[in-house]
């Protein structure tokens, strides 16, 4: 590596793939900026949550709107009822597949929800297909161990 005239380093003073700390952070360990924050907000929590209710309550909507989001959360997801078929076969997936548009063109459930079972049927249409593809090798290795 290049010296200056002073005789410090420079450049990066580390060999390409070696670490100046190998080691690296230890698990858990967190950055001391984030440990005063919590500090604070936990000493100042309380404070925090009276001024926002009083302002609440003093009409300031966008307060309101931070308590209620506080106290009743959008829901993000519902249960869904649909009768679907027993799906153990591609051919069952096919047709649960077309229960869940059914259910959707309805207005049982909505696009969303019809998006979120249907990629639940695909994770279960996968599962069938890797199960047929071994009990298919395990067949044909059977068959050839017996030439």
């Amino acid at each position: 590596m290049a010296e200056n005239a002073a005789g410090k380093q420079r450049g990066a003073p580390f060999k390409k793939g070696q670490s100046g700390n190998p080691k690296g952070k230890p698990k858990g360990a967190r950055h001391k900026v984030t440990i005063l924050a919590e500090k604070l907000m936990e000493d100042e929590a309380e404070a925090v949550i009276r001024a926002v209710v009083d302002k609440a309550k003093e009409g300031d909507m966008t307060a309101a709107r931070i308590v209620v989001d506080r106290i009743a959360p959008v829901r993000k997801g519902r249960p869904i009822q649909l009768k679907l078929p027993k799906v153990e076969t591609a051919d069952d997936v096919a047709a649960a597949m077309a229960a869940i548009i059914s259910a959707m063109a309805d207005g049982a459930i909505t696009p969303e929800e019809a998006t979120a079972a249907a990629s639940v049927l695909e994770a279960r249409r996968r599962a069938i297909e890797t199960q047929e593809f071994e009990r298919r090798l395990a067949a044909l290795e059977e068959q050839g161990k017996g030439q």
